[in-house]
């Protein structure tokens, strides 16, 4: 098996060392040249755009629990149960991750309380997830570094498969809470957890724990799994468009390279999309600047589109790619996708 199969992607191998002996750790990243007060104008916060469409998420999960309710019994309550998940177990990673970004909202009280409602619905942990984004930020797709690579080479694509219901994933996190609510961290962890926040990270898992507790309680009391219906399950029963979104992000793309418009795609999609998605399929953008907020992405995108590569016109488009080139890193984990970058601004 070649050395290049035998990668290591843990944060503590020889991997992680290489990365910092090249200087391929916290380096400095190609960024498309803007002028300072186009800048300064799109990276301005407001409350407005993420309250307005925070309140109809919260009404339209509302609005699908209520028919699941109403339903529950019959096969009418599928449709709902479907949408709930998907808003519950999908679209919640959007606003974890432009919350934890703190740059959804102006007020930092909003941001901080939607991540952590959306934290929970993805059995994702607070500080911990804050930390390792932060690490995924600094050191995008750098092998032994990045602890958020969803696609390791070579390519496990039956985990893929899996985790379009967090049959992977959703037990990994409620075995990383049980050993956090006992006060334990991975050596992994303590590379991105500062020493400060460690006691955090025991809390919000005893508190997820308690809360998963009480559900059980109460479905054990109604004689109904319907209370798990609406908290624990969706996260993994709604996880499968998470997937579908997240893998374009960066699967089968270029690793250890210090350019975000080789590593990361941006996709064009549609306004029901955008909106579960938060402006997300503009990844080669939020990567390059990333305390743009999401209302402010598409306007990005045309600052700095002449300076990237085409983007996808969709998610067949992006899967025609993505998927031939997973197989193959099955058996050449060698093999990425090379982007082409405008002939007169490469790096």
């Amino acid at each position: 098996m070649s050395a290049a199969r035998m990668r290591d992607y843990s944060l503590t191998g020889e991997d992680a060392r290489l990365a910092v002996e090249k200087g391929l750790s916290a380096a400095s990243w190609y960024a498309t040249p803007l002028p300072r007060s186009q800048l300064k104008a799109l990276m301005r916060r407001s409350d407005g755009p993420a309250i307005r469409d925070t309140l109809l998420w919260f009404a339209l999960l509302a609005a699908m629990a209520a028919g699941m309710i109403a339903f529950w019994g019959s096969w009418w309550a599928l449709p709902f149960v479907i949408a709930y998940g998907v808003l519950y177990g999908s679209s919640s990673d959007s606003r974890w991750h432009e919350c934890g970004h703190g740059t959804a909202f102006k007020t930092r009280w909003m941001n901080d309380a939607v991540y952590v409602i959306a934290s929970f619905m993805l059995l994702r942990e607070p500080t911990v997830w804050r930390w390792s984004h932060a690490r995924h930020h600094t050191d995008t797709i750098i092998v032994g570094r990045d602890p958020e690579i969803a696609v390791p080479r070579p390519a496990q694509v039956m985990n893929v498969i899996l985790n379009m219901l967090s049959l992977k994933s959703g037990p990994a996190s409620l075995r990383q809470i049980g050993r956090h609510a006992t006060g334990r961290l991975t050596q992994a962890e303590m590379t991105y957890i500062p020493d400060m926040e460690r006691p955090k990270v025991f809390l919000y898992a005893r508190l997820y724990i308690a809360v998963l507790l009480a559900v059980i309680i109460a479905c054990v009391a109604l004689h109904s799994i319907l209370p798990a219906m609406l908290i624990g399950l969706p996260t993994f029963y709604g996880a499968w468009l998470l997937i579908i979104f997240g893998i374009t992000q960066h699967a089968g793309l270029q690793e250890d390279v210090l350019d975000h418009r080789l590593n990361s795609r941006t996709v064009y999609m549609n306004p029901v999309f955008r909106f579960l998605y938060w402006n997300m399929n503009y990844h080669v953008e939020h990567h390059m600047f990333p305390m743009v907020p999401y209302h402010a992405l598409p306007a990005l995108h045309d600052a700095v589109k002449a300076d990237c590569p085409r983007p996808y016109g969709g998610l067949w488009e992006a899967y025609r790619e993505i998927i031939p080139t997973l197989w193959r890193q099955r058996h050449d984990p060698h093999h990425f996708v090379r982007r082409q970058l405008p002939d007169s601004r490469k790096s």
